[in-house]
Formats: C-alpha cells, structure tokens, sequence
C-alpha cells in the first residue's frame, strides 16, 4: 500500500485526490499541504480524510513518512517542492506546466535520475481513449505521409480571472495561455508530432488587462523532414471548441474524432474515399480503450510504475520537450524572430532571470486576490469525445 501526500488544495487538487480515492485498493492519502493551510483543511473535510495539514512540503518532508507525492501547487513552486521531495527519496507527480523554466526542468530530472525515483508530469488527455487511438491510427500509416498537424488549445476565461494573487505574472506563473492552458495540446501535439526544426510565433493579450502575460498566441511550425505545423492558443474563444487535426496525403483525422478521405478526381478536384474511410474507421473501433481515463490513467501509469509494473507514459524527459516547446514559441512571439530547436542552454529564455529580463510584459497587474472560492474548472472540454 503506497501513502501519498498532496501539495496544493486548488481546484486541480480534487481530480488527483479522486483518482486516488478511486484506486484506494493500492494507495492511501496520508497528508495534505497547501501555502494556505486553511484550504488544505477544507479540502480534507470535503473528501473525509482525517489526515494532517501542513504549510510548506519542508515541514512535511520533517513530520510526515509517504512514499509519493502530487505536486498540485502553483508553477513558480512547483520545481523547489519537486527536488527537496526527490532528494528526500520521495516518488513525484508533478502538475503542468512542469515548471516555468528549462532550467528548473532540468534540475528536477537530475533529481530523479540521481535518487531513482519517479518523476512524472501530468498530462491527463494522453489517457483518454480517443487521443490514445488517434495515436494508433497514425501509427498504422493509412493515412499517407503526415503533411500538416493542427492544434487549436481554444479556452476562454473571463476579465476577473487573473485577479487572482499568482496568475498572469510572469516571475509566479511563467506565462500564459501559452504555458497554462495549451500546454495539454502541446503535449500531445509533440508526442504524436514530435519536436519541430524551427518555430515562428506571434502573442498578444487582447482582453485582460490586469495580466502581464499572453492570452491569445498563434505559432506556425516547421519540421526537419517538411512537415508543418499550427498551435493556436487563446483564452478568448467562447465555446472552448478544442482540437488536434492531423492531414495526411491521404486522409485527415482528428479528435475529437473524425476522418475525411479524399481522392482526386480525372481534373484534380476532390471526391471522398469512401472505403479508406470506412478502414481508419474500423481500425480506431478496433484500437483498445484505455482502462482508466484522464487523471485516473496518469496516475494508475504511476502507481504502476513506482511498483514495476509498467513503464512511465510521461516522464520527466517527456514534459520537459513539451516545455521547450512553448519556450520556442514565447522566444519567437516576444523577439520577433525565427527560433531553431533545440534550445540551448545560452538561449533567452532558458532561466527564470532570462524569461524576466526579455518577456513583455502586455499589462500591468494591478488587483489581486487570494482566492476564488470552490469554483470548477475546465480541463478541456472535447479532446475526451
């Protein structure tokens, strides 16, 4: 039975909790931690955990014995809480962003490889069925050579939601819709995609102006082997239409899932291929559906992996090319210029000081709150259909 603790009560904290709950059969939850204590004990109550709280991980590190940790806390921490539990021998599941910088991702890797513990990063919609069969379809090659990908991470949020004390900052999120909200399709996108040659990026913030980062960005992407690529982000969409669209020379797929097969016609204009359609058809129904979905799969994978079970999905390595990524693009979009990967170590935006000293900064902030009460979130509303 491994025993688990949780650092952060925000709202992301309860898919974690749940998910543990739900494996309570290999798991048990045996302290919470947040910077405010007092959320810490709400959230114990909510789920009926009689177990201590604490306000920092030092002090749980000193008085509490688990062997795994969810790092559920806000991302200018989450590198700190990440080493010091490693370090301690402590397994970590870390949530997204990994961190907010390249620097801090690879002092936490170095962690884990020096102490032999596990470190993954959420990634929750890699564990969804749809996204996993998409994964398969592509893999098959029915589709032809990949010619283009599309990542439409599409949110929107209100003018209020960067009130709160640590958001759109650059020094304490490292970003914005960018690093915080497509990073789920970033994710996926370079998973299934792999990592581009060269990015050319443009952000903006067009509707919050108490936020110093970005809440729309578009990015055109270029492979070594001449495949392109599209992510847009925004938190200005209304609908939150969400997508990965993957075109093929023969045939596009996508989730949420879709196929269009097209063949030319004697004049070149297009006619469907109806009876490729029907075998990506059939080769996605015959793909298997992920046991667990979402948070649950992610930490189903870990659990399994902390006892040997199975390998890690998403490691440390894995979240850490979905970081450079989005530093590509935030190098791209805020020095109006071209980026080639990899990003060296010399690169702008590789250290907290360096993203400080060459972001812009599109606002001032101005309001801020310690909380919003239990409001929900959105984890992205289709890439699950």
């Amino acid at each position: 039975m491994l025993t688990i603790a949780i650092l952060g009560a925000g709202a992301i904290s309860d898919s974690h909790i749940r998910a543990y709950l739900a494996l309570r059969d290999r798991c048990r939850i045996v302290a919470l931690a947040d910077l405010y204590p007092d959320k810490a004990t709400e959230k114990a109550a909510k789920y009926g955990l009689s177990v201590p709280v604490f306000a920092k991980h030092e002090d749980l590190l000193a008085a509490q014995s688990f062997d795994a940790a969810s790092i559920c806390l806000p991302p200018f921490v989450h590198a700190s809480a990440a080493v010091d539990l490693l370090r301690a021998g402590k397994h970590v599941l870390v949530e997204k962003p990994m961190a907010t910088c390249l620097q801090e991702c690879d002092a936490m890797n170095a962690a884990a490889n020096e102490s032999g513990r596990v470190l993954s990063v959420v990634s929750q919609n890699r564990f969804k069925t749809p996204v996993m069969r998409l994964k398969g379809v592509l893999e098959s090659g029915l589709i032809g050579k990949v010619l283009h990908a599309q990542a439409d991470s599409l949110w929107w949020r209100g003018h209020n939601y960067y009130d709160l004390w640590w958001r759109g900052t650059w020094d304490k999120e490292g970003g914005g819709c960018t690093m915080n909200h497509a990073v789920h399709h970033i994710d996926i996108f370079q998973w299934l995609m792999g990592m581009p040659a060269e990015v050319r990026a443009v952000a903006v913030n067009l509707a919050h102006d108490n936020s110093e980062v970005e809440d729309f960005s578009t990015a055109v992407l270029r492979f070594a082997d001449g495949r392109l690529g599209q992510i847009t982000a925004s938190l200005i969409h209304h609908g939150e239409e969400q997508q990965l669209l993957v075109q093929g020379e023969r045939a596009a797929v996508a989730v949420p899932w879709r196929v269009t097969a097209t063949r030319s016609t004697a004049n070149g204009f297009p006619e469907e291929d109806a009876a490729l359609r029907a075998e990506l058809l059939a080769l996605y129904d015959a793909l298997p559906a992920v046991r667990h979905e979402g948070h649950n799969g992610q930490i189903d994978n870990f659990l399994n992996a902390i006892e040997g079970r199975e390998p890690l999905l998403v490691d440390g390595n894995q979240g850490r090319r979905t970081l450079e990524l989005i530093t590509a693009i935030y190098l791209s979009a805020h020095l109006d210029r071209p980026v080639t990967l990899p990003l060296p170590p010399a690169a702008p935006f590789y250290t907290r000081e360096g993203i400080l000293a060459n972001a812009r900064r599109f606002h001032e902030k101005t309001r801020s709150v310690e909380g919003f009460g239990a409001n929900d979130i959105t984890l992205g509303r289709n890439l699950g259909h």
